[in-house]
């Protein structure tokens, strides 16, 4: 059978952090909730169907990692992303923030300098920070609603002694896909400054026409230092099993990534992830391609209605994930104001663009993983809300 995503799912009192959460993160219970990165729809059937079947077996123990699971990765990258991966390659891992934090204490040391590239998702800085290392700021460059690298920037900060850069590819929130030439001159970058690069390629799986994911890792060169995160969370909406893999191709990062986790006490042998991340990866594709399909759907909607209804606010239109990135800076408000009105005037629950770091101030972040109409209903909400043109 043919996906549906067009039916709505009860999600309210399943502790659903998106919808049981709105209390607590807006305010109110009664918002519209588009913010946190999962979507209302069902998992596809096969993930649904490995789960059912391991429940049968009524031990839920500590429990290894079969073969199976890592062919299932080796066979999904190298026939959707042309990129041959060596099963030792692969750590499985208890999901990507907490290997962020583990990169940030495995590859670089107390007050050492660690580059993000701002505006950028908010764990990004908190996996420095917290671990007292120094932030290094590399924002992104915007002109008439496209993003690039600073690259002539990143060289100049590379030189404060930067061990870590944290790439975020595709980029949330922007919803860029970094073409070759930007990545390849990112990398003689990191080769030049000695830098290992952590590639964080959750949302490489949802990409749209007209753009094309390149993992980095498949354009370095044997001696770079890169480290690629990969997870099925975010393309087949399994992202509260956890799981994930880091794809490592040196032996003595992985040594150093095993100690990290180890000090961390971070287990993540957890059977039902296993079963589920293994299916999603070897029975997923065709709802993959159901799912990005009624997705691109969804931002021609949104771009046509803000064009046509809300031209005070511009779609930053993706070329990956199901998240846009709305420019409200003609809106005339400051962030606080901006938050405000979406809240209490238009009940809708956006991530706020400040919470991104430079270049987030006047944007939110809207989650269209969910049925059109109810993004529908929040583009009439921001309407009714607007005063009348003059």
């Amino acid at each position: 059978m043919d996906p549906d995503f067009d039916t709505p799912i009860d999600r309210a009192g399943s502790h659903s952090e998106k919808f049981d959460g709105r209390l607590q993160k807006f305010g109110r219970a009664d918002v519209n909730p588009l913010w946190i990165a999962d979507m209302d729809f069902a998992a596809p059937a096969c993930v649904t169907d490995a789960l059912a079947a391991r429940l049968q077996h009524p031990v839920f123990g500590y429990t290894l990692y079969p073969e199976s699971l890592y062919d299932a990765v080796i066979d999904w990258f190298a026939r959707r992303h042309q990129w041959t991966i060596p099963r030792e390659w692969i750590v499985l891992a208890p999901g990507v923030v907490p290997s962020l934090h583990a990169a940030v204490q495995a590859f670089t040391s107390i007050g050492e300098g660690v580059i993000v590239q701002p505006p950028i998702y908010p764990p990004f800085f908190s996996a420095v920070t917290a671990n007292h290392r120094q932030l290094i700021l590399n924002p992104l460059l915007e002109k008439d609603g496209h993003y690039r690298m600073d690259l002539d920037h990143l060289d100049n900060v590379a030189r404060q002694g930067a061990r870590l850069l944290l790439l975020c590819s595709p980029h949330n929130p922007v919803g860029r896909v970094w073409d070759q030439a930007e990545l390849l001159e990112l990398l003689r970058i990191a080769r030049h400054h000695q830098m290992t690069i952590i590639s964080d390629d959750i949302h490489c799986d949802i990409v749209y026409p007209g753009a094309k994911h390149t993992m980095l890792a498949r354009l370095a060169e044997p001696a770079d230092r890169i480290i690629t995160a990969i997870s099925p969370g975010k393309t087949f909406n399994i992202q509260g099993l956890g799981l994930s893999a880091l794809i490592m191709p040196h032996a003595a990062q992985r040594e150093v990534m095993a100690q990290a986790f180890g000090r961390l006490e971070a287990g993540n042998s957890n059977p039902f992830s296993i079963s589920a991340f293994e299916a999603a990866y070897r029975g997923g594709e065709s709802w993959l391609e159901a799912l990005t399909a009624y997705l691109e759907a969804t931002i021609d909607f949104v771009a046509d209605d803000l064009r046509r209804h809300i031209p005070q606010i511009r779609l930053i239109r993706p070329q990956a994930s199901y998240l846009l990135w709305l420019d409200c800076r003609d809106l005339g408000m400051d962030d606080r104001a901006l938050r405000d009105f979406m809240i209490n005037h238009c009940r809708l629950g956006l991530n706020p663009g400040d919470i991104y770091g430079c270049g987030g101030s006047g944007f939110m972040r809207m989650n269209i993983g969910t049925t059109r109409q109810r993004v529908r209903e929040a583009l009439i909400s921001i309407r009714q809300a607007l005063p009348p043109p003059a």
